[in-house]
């Protein structure tokens, strides 16, 4: 007899001022299952999930939770029914202690007053139960974003809890904070409990996926088993093109080395020697936490350097200041586009001027501000932001939009050089297909192109040459058809650097 699913929706819509958001998807969930939701930004798996979350009403359609009819009036009323949803934005207070937010509007009372004492012996109880090593004295905005995550899940531990709902858990997570993520998932699977699972990530799929339903332009496309398909039949049902089509050829015409690092220290790093050159894209890979965004921040200043010698153009750069650096045709693009990257408070526009304005390598005197706002244009247009946001605040825009406002920024500044460190985070495979033919524009001009990803396959089709890392050393550098998966992960888990 067949399992009957913990949820299941029937035709649901949601209808926006001009926009459908969602388009008469159906979708099921069964216990002890992950089934992970897929689609680029904008398909409408946001919307989906808030509906399931209590925090939005559809326009049309039936949810259902174990066969009956469900109506949810919040988010406290899905979660009182036993449906708890973990958002990309946590709804955790910092300045309160952990326990303190577990415990929100749940409160263990002593007569009139909060009992501290019971909800901190309590909150140790379920940590020790989910194996999370937290303190739960410890305030919260202190804690680590894995750690503020485990928070979190453990929030929807108060009630009989059947349904969990993951939006991008792993964005922030080290590979060692994903395993651990990921046995708890398992532990969660073994009980009973079904997982929504929202992710770009596909190499996760296999590991926790049971099956995979696609949406694109807010429909349901299909759902799949996971064990019956595989990323290239993901990536078209996805986008509605063929994985080839995605990473674009890139013409290979490398010229003399225009930057050598010798024996380069940082923190974390043990003496590299790594070598940059023009009309070529070098490709850097490692697991999280080896060394590899470190290395090439200490390149440009941004990380201090302990050791060893950088040299542009053989001029020894060494001890220059970032904004020399910076002048002197070197550019970083941030991998944390909300901390370092961008002005979440100005427009998409003001953001595309702050090179122009800053005049690249130099140039002082007054700023032209027609030809400023043509040149942020141009910009926009070259990257494909749609007009329609190119006013709006950079906070209220997606994650890919973001991320091209973000690209946009490069060409605001006339470099040889674009260290892009982890250049496609959080973003859907159709705006990847946008920036890789941006990647591929500059390194055709005669750019100098380095690409630092944890996203293996990323780096092993956009690069002409790797170099992989372990533990801060260099383990390899690999061309060519030297640069297959195994060989790459090979050289992951050398350990030759770990005691140096």
């Amino acid at each position: 007899m067949p399992t009957q699913p913990l949820i299941r929706t029937n035709g649901l819509t949601k209808q926006y001022p001009g926009v459908l958001a969602l388009d008469a998807v159906d979708f099921d969930l069964n216990p002890g299952e992950v089934h992970v939701l897929f689609g680029e930004n904008g398909a409408g798996k946001s919307t989906l999930i808030s509906m399931l979350a209590g925090a939005n009403t559809p326009s049309g359609g039936t949810i259902e939770l174990n066969g009956q009819p469900l109506r949810l009036s919040s988010v406290a009323d899905a979660q009182a029914k036993g449906i708890y949803t973990v958002f990309q934005e946590f709804s955790l207070i910092p300045t309160l202690t952990v326990a303190e937010n577990i415990f929100l509007g749940w409160e263990p009372m002593k007569g009139p007053f909060v009992d501290h004492r019971e909800m901190r012996r309590r909150a140790a109880e379920m940590f020790e139960e989910l194996d999370f090593d937290i303190d739960p004295t410890e305030i919260t905005g202190r804690l680590s974003r894995a750690r503020q995550q485990m928070v979190e899940i453990t929030k929807a531990f108060h009630g009989d809890l059947s349904v969990l709902i993951l939006d991008e858990p792993t964005a922030s997570l080290t590979d060692r904070e994903v395993d651990h993520l990921f046995d708890f998932i398992k532990t969660l699977k073994a009980r009973g409990v079904g997982i929504i699972y929202i992710s770009h990530r596909m190499q996760e799929f296999v590991r926790i996926a049971d099956r995979v339903t696609v949406l694109r332009d807010g429909a349901r496309i299909g759902t799949v088993a996971m064990d019956e398909t595989d990323d290239d039949a993901l990536v078209e049902m996805m986008t509605g093109r063929a994985i080839s089509e995605i990473y674009p050829h890139i013409e290979h015409k490398p010229g003399e080395v225009l930057l050598r690092a010798e024996g380069l220290r940082t923190s974390g790093v043990h003496a590299a020697d790594v070598e940059i050159r023009p009309g070529e894209i070098l490709g850097v890979a490692g697991l999280v936490g080896c060394g590899k965004s470190r290395l090439f921040r200490a390149m440009m200043g941004v990380a201090p350097r302990l050791g060893g010698r950088v040299t542009l153009r053989g001029v020894d750069i060494t001890h220059a200041p970032t904004r020399q650096i910076i002048r002197q045709g070197m550019y970083y693009l941030s991998p944390d586009r909300k901390a370092e990257g961008l002005d979440l408070l100005r427009t998409a526009n003001d953001n595309l001027a702050v090179n122009l304005v800053m005049g690249g390598r130099g140039g002082t005197g007054l700023i032209n501000w027609p030809a400023v706002r043509d040149a942020s244009t141009r910009i926009a247009d070259h990257v494909e932001l749609h007009e329609g946001y190119r006013n709006k605040l950079v906070s209220q825009l997606s994650g890919g939009n973001q991320q091209k406002v973000l690209f946009g920024k490069c060409f605001g500044q006339d470099a040889d050089i674009y260290i892009l460190d982890e250049p496609t985070v959080g973003v859907d495979m159709g705006t990847r297909a946008a920036l890789y033919l941006l990647i591929k524009e500059l390194a055709e001009a005669g750019k100098a192109v380095v690409v630092i990803s944890s996203d293996l396959p990323e780096v092993m089709h956009l690069a002409h040459r790797m170099i992989v890392m372990a533990h801060g050393a260099l383990t390899a550098e690999l061309s060519g058809d030297e640069m297959t998966e195994e060989n790459i992960l090979k050289h992951f888990f050398d350990e030759s650097g770990a005691t140096q």
